[in-house]
């Protein structure tokens, strides 16, 4: 069952959902060649615990981290480490937050030094697509819009939708109803209604959309070895309109502040 929330309920989740930006844009002032995994970890759950947060990950069905960080050919739920970050490299970084009874879901992908141009335009395509769902999340309009928007760009663009792995609402549970796919029929889906609050994560890849699971129990990757990419943002759809309750401002300030990359 969807539950859908009232205006103060969004607030709370948008107060959340501002946490994991903070944190996030933590994790973008450390990021260079060299930094590990761990590290960005440990700066992250740092920060949400001195805001009066809950790192919502750790522990999670027993996840040991505050962070998903996942390199390269690694999709999603990438569990951090002690191997340093190379030059070329580009690392997904999933961050969840508990506060005040609510929880906020963003990802982002970043570029470590100078990368390729094939990865540089994966990062592109898929930070657009998922802008792209974004905006046929409207009232009265089909859920699975949002996946058939996310397909047919990445798609268009050369690249493969990930189908095992999918969006979800958030709100005092940090995955409720409903599943998000970032695939889809056009018209298909439930009716999209004022209060739904969802999180759209496209997790799109350069090669096959096949993955794999890895032997630590959580860490999916792409089955050929190419790299992934993983966009996500928190949403709220009202009557008259669709708010992003999460941010990627402050992790791009911090970027540019760095003349670091920012697709």
């Amino acid at each position: 069952m969807i539950y859908y929330k009232t205006i103060e309920e969004i607030e709370c989740i948008r107060n959340s959902s501002l946490l994991v930006a903070c944190a996030l844009a933590e994790v973008a002032k450390l990021i260079q060649p060299g930094v590990t995994s761990l590290q960005l970890d440990k700066i992250a759950e740092e920060y949400i615990r001195d805001s009066g947060g809950i790192p919502a990950f750790k522990g999670f069905n027993g996840f040991p981290n505050s962070l998903c960080i996942s390199p390269n050919e690694e999709v999603v739920h990438g569990i951090p480490n002690n191997k340093p970050y190379q030059e070329g490299d580009i690392i997904s970084v999933d961050c969840g937050v508990l506060k005040n009874g609510f929880y906020g879901d963003s990802a982002y992908s970043f570029a470590i030094g100078e990368i390729s141009e094939e990865k540089r335009k994966l990062l592109r395509v898929t930070k657009e697509s998922l802008y792209k769902g974004i905006e046929a999340a409207v009232y009265g309009k089909r859920l699975n819009n949002i996946g058939y928007e996310i397909q047919t760009y990445c798609e268009s663009n050369g690249f493969s939708v990930v189908r095992e792995l999918v969006g979800h609402g958030i709100g005092r549970n940090l995955h409720e109803a409903p599943e998000v796919p970032n695939f889809g029929k056009r018209g298909s889906g439930p009716k999209i209604q004022v209060g739904l609050v969802i999180a759209i994560e496209p997790m799109v890849n350069i090669g096959k959309k096949n993955i794999t699971h890895g032997k630590d129990g959580w860490t999916i990757k792409t089955s050929d070895g190419k790299a992934s990419a993983h966009f996500e943002h928190t949403i709220a759809v009202l009557k008259d309109k669709t708010e992003i309750l999460s941010s990627f401002e402050m992790i791009e300030t911090a970027l540019k502040e760095r003349n670091l990359t920012i697709v």
